[in-house]
């Protein structure tokens, strides 16, 4: 045979074995269970963890139904490097059970997806950083075993993966795949900082970490910064009792004076000769089991030429969820949170421009229901400032908006299509920021989704896109005078943009956030 179809008979082959072989075990009734012999944790996220370096037992238990089963053998499998030694003290195949010590060496590789992305806010596609599991959904478990076992003079296998215990939220008893872990777990909070250019303003930085230690645990804390920026403390020293221990540190970071670009902030945990600057997150399904997510404790630091008016006063209210309103917080702007559920009773003249979340139509019925409260905020002279909505039919039938306009599912995928500045005298593009083309450079994932399809004429549209070969759309950013007020609506994906750092879309952003307030409010850089 050749090799392809060679290949694919024995793949289909092996399918069909394990097939079998999972038919056998269910008729025969049998069930291997091994799990590690560790303190119950009381959560998925707080189950014991391995830790290179440290050592645990396994006790597996092998049960039959079927009374012609006999046990030939148990064995533990574990990576290389690791060893997994049998007590013969503790181990009675007559009875089922078997006592394993497992070695782990100290550089015993963590659980981990075989891809990852660098800057998850940038990179769109993922690296694959280990080729030997490509055709995985996740690199193999550390620990697994399997029972040897014979049934009517014919011997069948059993696999099984070593679990550690928990305790769910009722108490009852689960468990979740062995994993191994750093013995710290670090991440510095947020991921992502926007500072204008002028520096000298103390920012804080919050670190939090967690131990995966049995036992007490120490270490000192420091952040690495760019050269000339000033870190209080300079040192933090980090205690630690106990396993799933977490504590958080914090940090005052004055920038120095600075010129428009990126720079970086990491948290570096020294203990044990070891130094940990990465952390992870459990990722938990009941039919799916669990995994992990591991990040830098890096923060990405976007410094950002823009002004912001100093006077406006915003009101954000909250749609599906975004980083928007931290992101603006972070350059100095005064943004307040307004409960969806309060809206009906809100006093909005208190704000100068409201900002409705993404898909706050589809996902806060509160929103909806007072929808003409919003417009008559307008109408009083406030800035209305509506971002994306998927429910389409929805929003359309609705007639949300001040004056006639169609909702579509157009959208501009491609994050460097060319922007074509439609309305180049609207204040929009020249107050409080000179908008220009620099400005549509180095946007992440895609440009917009859910532009405006049609619109009345009482709409200006202020900027054109479009995907390679596909028609010019300009329904991503519409404005419209409705009596002393000003009606944004934007498709385009500033919530990507912003947590992401670029500096077009801020300063674009702040724009229209100051739109119909360029007599009202000072600004600064």
């Amino acid at each position: 045979m050749s090799g392809p179809a060679k290949g694919e008979l024995l793949t289909a082959l092996q399918t069909k074995e394990e097939q079998f072989e999972t038919a056998i075990n269910l008729a025969a009734g049998v069930e291997l269970t091994l799990r590690a012999d560790v303190p119950e944790g009381h959560s998925a996220e707080s189950a014991y963890m391995i830790v290179p370096g440290q050592n645990f037992d396994i006790k597996a238990q092998f049960v039959a139904q079927a009374p012609n089963c006999k046990l030939r053998r148990i064995e533990v499998h574990v990576p290389a490097g690791w060893r997994a030694t049998a007590d013969l003290a503790k181990t009675d195949l007559a009875a089922g059970h078997a006592t394993y010590h497992v070695n782990v060496p100290v550089d015993a590789a963590v659980t981990r997806p075989y891809w990852r992305r660098n800057n998850p806010e940038i990179d769109s596609i993922h690296e694959i950083a280990n080729p030997r599991y490509v055709t995985l959904p996740f690199p193999p478990l550390p620990v697994t075993g399997v029972a040897e076992y014979e049934i009517g003079g014919q011997t069948a296998m059993l696999p099984a993966v070593g679990m550690a215990n928990y305790r769910d939220s009722g108490g009852g008893e689960k468990h979740r795949a062995l994993a191994v872990a750093p013995a710290f777990s670090v991440a510095l909070e947020p991921g992502e900082l926007v500072i204008p250019v002028e520096g000298g303003t103390a920012t804080r930085v919050k670190v939090a970490i967690s131990s995966n230690l049995d036992g007490p645990a120490a270490g000192k804390l420091h952040l690495d910064v760019p050269p000339n920026w000033r870190v209080q403390p300079v040192e933090l020293a980090a205690q630690f009792r106990q396993r799933n221990e977490k504590q958080e540190f914090e940090f005052s970071v004055v920038p120095a004076s600075l010129e428009a670009g990126a720079a970086e902030i990491r948290a570096v945990l020294d203990s044990g000769g070891k130094t940990y600057s990465e952390g992870y997150t459990v990722v938990t399904r009941e039919d799916l089991n669990t995994f992990y997510y591991y990040q830098p404790a890096l923060q990405r630091v976007s410094i950002v030429d823009v002004r912001v008016p100093r006077d406006l006063k915003v009101g954000y209210i909250m749609g599906a969820g975004d980083d928007i309103p931290t992101v603006l917080t972070q350059i100095g702007m005064n943004v307040s949170l307004i409960p969806a559920e309060g809206l009906a009773t809100a006093d909005l003249s208190a704000y100068g421009t409201i900002v409705l979340g993404i898909r706050a139509y589809d996902t806060q019925k509160d929103v909806v229901a007072n929808n003409k409260k919003l417009l008559d905020y307008v109408s009083a002279g406030g800035t209305l400032i509506v971002q994306y909505d998927t429910a389409v039919s929805d929003f359309n039938t609705g007639h949300f908006t001040p004056y006639p306009a169609q909702l579509s599912r157009a959208r501009v995928s491609v994050e460097e299509a060319p922007v074509e500045i439609v309305a180049s005298d609207d204040s929009v593009l020249h107050y409080p920021n000179q908008i220009t083309q620099h400005d549509f450079e180095g946007w992440v994932q895609e440009r917009g989704l859910y532009f405006m399809g049609n619109w009345d004429g009482n709409f200006q549209p202020l900027l054109a896109s479009h995907d390679p070969g596909e028609p010019l759309l300009k329904g991503g950013l519409l404005r419209a005078r409705y009596g002393k007020g000003t009606y944004i609506y934007t498709g385009f994906a500033f919530f990507r943009q912003l947590p992401a750092g670029v500096p077009g879309a801020i300063r674009l952003y702040v724009n229209l956030l100051s739109a119909g307030h360029e007599k009202n409010v000072a600004s600064s850089r």
